[in-house]
């Protein structure tokens, strides 16, 4: 490949089963070898790798050869896990923890979602009981589905593990019913939700009895957000401190986190017409309402994508930024994450909005990183997210058919500075890089009608937006030199340096005008900054612009951090 741009990258791993990281880029090969040789010495790393991109000129795509590899980079490899040929439920009590009422859920999803009744409900409530036994094949039917993968799993006959369920399921059923009739399940609406929690404190089925009190408080509610209301209302009244007071949020944590963890439910609290964006800035602010609401204060395009939260959505917010339901903020934080790196679109048929609201959940979801997730996972999540917006399908959506070459590449500087991880990045600097190397902006910008000064602010604009966007210096290197390059043609086709140095305005201000085109204020670098510069020097010797300099001292100030400054572009050049 000759003439192709080559640099060196080195990865490391912290552990064995961790990820590689790039820790440095560099066009220097002993240097590159140097520093993973460090790293190893230091002891700080498991392994690190050195690897040659080559980009090739015509295709725009870099190949990638391992040049050098230390350390032990393979994770270790995990023993096998003795099968438990025990069932996971042996007893009643068994089927109210938390991995058992999530597999309830999703096997009875169908009854469930006909009663608008979450797994909990369905444990501590006799009627619900009653019409699951009364429907025929729902109850049959998770049963079988449950035995199925668990007999191929643990080598047993599926007809004996489904008597054993259907045991297990009988004397749940039978337990309920029984302590309905005979009334030892709390009545909360004669008793009180603070009071019965202080009565069965201290029994050794605490959270089945109170849990039972609390299932047929919210029954009555027609629709999850009226659930949600009751629950909260329960809250409010709990006891004020000690263990009655712990086990009474305990257990209304419970349903709260199974209906916030169902689509539906959550639909219900937060606004059903929503899109993902909007559904996952919306649980966002939930889970995180303080330090999201003073973001949404102090950044106006966090506040523009955040829809409102209902009076119950701004209830339960307040609740969650206590230290209490746990769970529930667990629940909506894998949401968010689940939803975040699927293959949704965040803004259907709305590219730009889709950057948008990309941008306002990475600040609300880094604001709020600790509260729901960690700094580490919203990163991972928006590199995934990133990737997306780097495509072909996504790019061409975006830029679509009617803006001009300079507005796409606005648009693309704005793609680029929104995306995270080096991969996407440099995808997107290639999408950059093409449309800047193409003839169309050279053109527009030579026959623009826009006066010269104005088409070479612009460009200094846009090669100082390179630098900023997060590209890797030899990724917007070849980028802001051909924006140069276009500003040299503009300033060749009309002579601006040329007619500014001869003007008749006086050498003070025909020297500051230089010196900020030559330190690419006004004027990209290259070739139409290095003009402004030799005429710079030229008129800085001049007798008569010492003469005026000396007259206004204010302006020599001026002029003298304007030398520096060009003096340093020149050296770093």
């Amino acid at each position: 490949m000759d003439g192709a741009q080559v640099h060196y990258e080195v990865f490391s791993k912290r552990t064995p089963a961790g990820g590689w990281t790039l820790d440095l880029a560099t066009e220097n090969r002993a240097a590159a070898l140097a520093a993973a040789n460090d790293m190893m010495k230091e002891g700080k790393v498991a392994a690190v790798r050195v690897t040659k991109e080559t980009l090739d000129p015509e295709t725009r795509e870099f190949q990638s050869v391992g040049i050098l590899n230390l350390g032990n980079a393979e994770p270790p490899k995990k023993s096998k896990v003795k099968e438990d040929n025990d069932p996971l439920c042996v007893s009643p009590q068994d089927l109210y923890t938390i991995h058992a009422r999530d597999r309830i859920g999703r096997l009875l999803e169908g009854f469930l979602e006909r009663k608008g009744a979450t797994p909990f409900e369905l444990l501590h409530r006799a009627d619900l009981v009653e019409e699951l036994e009364a429907s025929g094949t729902d109850l049959q039917h998770a049963i079988q589905k449950l035995a199925i993968p668990e007999a191929q799993a643990r080598g047993l006959s599926v007809h004996e593990l489904i008597r054993v369920f259907q045991g297990l399921v009988e004397r749940a059923i039978e337990r309920l019913l029984k302590d309905t009739r005979k009334g030892d399940l709390p009545n909360l609406d004669k008793e009180g939700f603070a009071r019965a929690a202080e009565r069965v404190a201290q029994h050794p089925e605490r959270a089945y009895l109170l849990g039972a009190g609390v299932a047929v408080s919210i029954a009555p509610a027609r629709s999850w957000t009226e659930k949600v209301t009751r629950l909260l209302d329960l809250a409010d009244s709990a006891p004020l401190a000690g263990p009655p007071r712990a086990l009474a949020l305990a257990v209304i944590e419970q349903p709260l986190a199974e209906i916030l963890g169902s689509k539906s439910g959550l639909d219900d609290i937060i606004g059903k017409d929503l899109d993902l964006g909007a559904r996952l800035a919306a649980m966002t602010r939930l889970v995180a309402c303080d330090p999201v609401d003073a973001l949404m204060r102090i950044e106006p395009s966090v506040q523009r994508m955040m829809p409102p939260l209902s009076e119950t959505g701004q209830r339960l917010a307040r609740w969650l930024s206590t230290e209490d339901f746990g769970a529930v903020r667990l629940a909506i934080a894998k949401r968010v994450v689940r939803d975040l790196t699927g293959p949704r679109r965040l803004r259907p048929g709305d590219a730009e909005g889709e950057i948008a609201v990309m941008r306002a959940l990475a600040m609300a979801l880094t604001c709020a990183a600790g509260t729901m997730i960690s700094l580490d996972d919203v990163q991972e999540a928006f590199v995934t997210r990133s990737r997306m917006l780097v495509t072909g399908d996504f790019v061409e959506a975006y830029l679509g058919t009617s803006r001009t070459s300079r507005a796409e590449v606005e648009a693309l500087m704005w793609l680029v500075e929104n995306v995270i991880g080096a991969a996407n990045k440099r995808q997107a600097g290639r999408f950059l890089s093409a449309n800047v190397s193409g003839m169309r902006f050279e053109k527009e910008f030579r026959l623009s009608s826009d006066s010269p000064a104005v088409k070479l602010e612009v460009l200094a604009k846009l090669q100082k937006q390179a630098a900023r966007a997060g590209l890797a210096p030899e990724d917007y290197g070849p980028i802001q030199a051909k924006i140069g390059d276009v500003g040299g043609m503009v300033e060749a086709d009309s002579k601006i340096v040329s007619l500014v140095a001869k003007s008749s305005q006086g050498p003070v201000q025909r020297l500051m005008t230089l010196l900020r085109m030559a330190i690419g204020d006004t004027a990209p670098l290259g070739p139409t900054a290095d003009r402004a510069r030799a005429e710079a020097l030229k008129l800085v010797r001049r007798d008569d612009t010492r003469a005026e300099l000396a007259r206004a001292p204010e302006r020599m100030g001026q002029v003298r951090e304007l030398l520096q400054a060009m003096t340093a572009v020149a050296a770093a050049a």
